[in-house]
């Protein structure tokens, strides 16, 4: 039998394979708690997150839940139809395969149908480079919370060539609006 892989728009049906597949993998990665935290996130974006406001895609392989992403919406004092991808995960068990940017590139083309015109994520810019993410500062576009790792904060236009600079603060969702995410 052959391996095959493929992305489905995240379902409510699918909660908890999808926190159990984000607790597994950073808690591989990096410890027990920051799995159970970061599990503790996801469920907490998956159940009071609205729908317009959460996009959420899976890849499968074969039947099992091998890598999730998870867009919410960014606010800003503008109107901008505008996300930010966090968190993702990729099984251990099959990482190094291309499948996170797979997946990462199947929501990008997903949500620039729905009409998004901007997404923003705060993570490893030589990772999140290879799908088109740059770097970009507080000046250009605010983060919600002050950030540990500024270095880590990067866009993509959708609708441009150049990420835009946006003044004054930006919101993003209750459940990733702590502190402790960014």
């Amino acid at each position: 039998m052959t391996n095959k892989l493929h992305f489905l728009p995240y379902t409510a049906d699918m909660i908890e394979p999808v926190i159990a597949l984000y607790q597994q993998t950073f808690a591989d990665a990096e410890g027990e708690a920051e799995g159970k935290n970061i599990g503790g996130l996801v469920r907490s974006m998956l159940t009071t997150t609205g729908a317009d406001d959460l996009f959420g895609f899976v890849a499968m392989l074969n039947d099992n839940y091998v890598g999730a992403i998870l867009f919410t919406r960014m606010c800003f004092e503008i109107p901008v139809n505008s996300f930010i991808l966090s968190p993702v995960a990729v099984s251990t068990k099959v990482q190094k395969q291309g499948i996170g940017q797979q997946l990462i590139n199947h929501g990008i083309g997903q949500l620039a149908e729905q009409g998004a015109e901007l997404l923003l994520t705060y993570g490893d810019p030589n990772y999140y480079s290879k799908v088109g993410f740059e770097p970009i500062t507080e000046q250009q576009i605010k983060a919600p919370q002050p950030m540990s790792f500024p270095h880590g904060w990067l866009g993509q236009s959708l609708v441009a060539e150049t990420v835009p600079s946006i003044s004054g603060d930006s919101r993003c969702v209750d459940a990733l609006n702590k502190p402790e995410y960014w």
